[in-house]
């Protein structure tokens, strides 16, 4: 079946269209024309924008559910939650824990892949256990430890290869070496929870690795005498830097430094979402931990540290451009097509672009979201 989305505005996936129509055929995008005949099924969207799908390569959870609670049932909330927030692909992200409940985890999201009923899997973020202690936030110490390759192959394993980003920590023992096999096998490697110095952080980056997890955040800072984490996040401009745009975990200036730096192409919006996303505020737990969300942050109650968001990415989307940081089109790629690019998942989302699956977004020139398609089907509207 064809049928065509009619709109003010249609950014696809290198260039903007204005007052067109996009082809959608059996669930896939076609070609954008100008005129259609007259008995063209038409949706007309008005004065109203279409985008690409979000794709968010970091979030715990959503609706009261968590990845970590090993359950069919919460990933697929989870999946269907986050499309009220503009999400149709999504990496689900775990926490620091036991290598068995690691790995039960990992065989659960490989099992909801047929049964998934919203945004789409794209692959899975480990994010731990190989961290270390100072800038450790809502991770849980006890389970911290060196990088191995043996954990890592048998996670992938019960994961079907699903596995697309690990998050280590530079300093540990064999993390070049780990780095280096992990990238072999097309799995991004990415640094986070660390107070390596800079020249450590680099010599990682020296053996593959790619990406800066929700830089600024949960690693050492920039100082003018050692770079640290932060100055080898600005420093290698063609690595990707996650930033958390909610206006709690990095202020707008600190994310316009980074985004002029290393440009938006290398820039990858997430929320790092926990389960209080799209809950009203009160007390919640990330992994273990007691946490208290209030006034759109979600913190650890025994201390105070942030703990993951409640962001709707389509919000980090928004505020990058009410901060007057970027345009539209760039804060749409850096919440679709670099985010995809960074995990090697392109191919299969994050533009609109003639074959791909038609997943995108609906919105208001405000960036308000309006409605959330997949395969072509809406499944979400406000």
């Amino acid at each position: 079946m064809t049928y065509y989305i009619k709109a003010k505005k249609i950014f696809l996936e290198n260039r903007e269209v204005t007052d067109a129509y996009l082809e959608i055929t059996d669930g896939f995008f076609g070609k954008v024309v100008k005129e259609v005949s007259p008995d063209a099924q038409v949706v007309d969207y008005g004065d109203n924008y279409i985008i690409p799908g979000l794709v968010d390569t970091h979030i715990h959870g959503f609706n009261n559910f968590d990845v970590m609670d090993n359950s069919v049932e919460s990933i697929n909330e989870i999946s269907k939650g986050i499309l009220s927030c503009g999400v149709t692909s999504f990496l689900p992200t775990t926490l620091t824990a036991s290598f068995d409940e690691l790995n039960d985890v990992a065989k659960t999201i490989s099992q909801c892949l047929t049964t998934i009923k919203g945004a789409k899997i794209q692959g899975i973020f480990f994010e731990g256990p190989y961290f270390t202690e100072k800038h450790k936030g809502a991770q849980n110490p006890s389970y911290f430890k060196d990088p191995s390759l043996n954990e890592f192959n048998e996670w992938q394993a019960s994961a079907n290869g699903l596995i697309k980003k690990i998050a280590i920590a530079p300093e540990r023992e064999q993390a070049n070496e780990f780095t280096q096999d992990l990238v072999s096998k097309g799995v991004a490697v990415a640094l986070a929870h660390s107070d390596a110095t800079y020249d450590q952080a680099q010599s990682v980056v020296d053996a593959g690795a790619t990406i800066f997890v929700h830089t600024f955040n949960g690693m050492s800072g920039l100082n003018h005498r050692d770079p640290g984490m932060v100055g080898c996040a600005m420093y290698n401009k063609n690595t990707v830097s996650e930033l958390i745009c909610d206006g709690h975990h990095v202020h707008p200036v600190a994310a316009d430094i980074l985004i002029n730096t290393k440009t938006t192409k290398n820039i990858a919006l997430i929320t790092d979402c926990m389960r209080a996303g799209g809950m009203v505020d009160g007390h919640y737990f990330l992994g273990e931990f007691p946490v208290k969300v209030e006034n759109g942050a979600a913190r650890l109650e025994s201390n105070g540290s942030l703990a993951g968001s409640v962001l709707h990415l389509i919000d980090g989307v928004k505020n990058v451009v009410d901060w007057d940081i970027t345009t539209l089109t760039e804060a749409i790629k850096m919440g679709s097509e670099i985010p995809a690019k960074s995990v090697g998942i392109f191919d299969k989302c994050g533009s609109i672009r003639q074959g791909k699956a038609a997943d995108f977004l609906v919105i208001t020139p405000e960036i308000k979201l309006l409605e959330t398609y997949i395969d072509g089907k809406s499944v979400y509207k406000k």
